[in-house]
């Protein structure tokens, strides 16, 4: 199994997504977005390593789950392990979300050449994308920081060929 570096995790949460969720939040962000939520994430050497294992275990010890958000940092910087632990999530019958400060179009031109972020947006069922700007902070939007970014629902996404918006109210 994969290792991940990861700043931390919640294992229980209902502020990253609709129900209960197991939250990974990735070490390691070149973003470096202004106002950022978490910037102890930046340093891709920060953190601690676990095994894809490891999370699985703390993942299926809780039945209540509906799903896991991946958080960051990006996890796009860790697209292999995190697409293995997203597969793992998937046969559990559990839904993933993952957060990006990359575009859909920039995560689509990176899958054309990285197998790993092909593997993982394959595995995501909601993808949040786009750096969090300050200046479009917005406190009323529902799971996201601020207004240019979207909730896209990767599988209608792919088979339309343009974003597919998700409305979370």
């Amino acid at each position: 199994m994969g290792v991940i570096r990861i700043a931390g995790v919640s294992g229980e949460s209902v502020v990253d997504g609709p129900g209960l969720r197991f939250v990974v939040f990735a070490q390691g962000c070149p973003h470096r977005c202004r106002g950022c939520h978490n910037p102890e994430t930046w340093d891709p050497a920060g953190g601690r390593e676990v095994t894809v294992g490891e999370l699985l275990d703390q993942i299926r010890s809780n039945p209540l789950l509906r799903g896991v958000t991946l958080s960051g940092g990006d996890p796009f910087m860790q697209a292999v392990p995190l697409a293995e632990l997203a597969r793992g999530v998937k046969e559990m019958g559990k839904d993933v979300i993952t957060y990006t400060g990359y575009t859909w179009e920039q995560i689509l031109e990176m899958a054309e050449r990285d197998e790993g972020v092909k593997s993982l947006i394959l595995q995501t069922d909601i993808l949040v994308d786009g750096p969090y700007i300050h200046d479009q902070r917005d406190l009323n939007l529902v799971f996201r920081g601020s207004a240019n970014q979207r909730v896209i629902d990767v599988r209608a996404s792919l088979e339309a060929k343009v974003p597919v918006l998700v409305e979370w109210e």
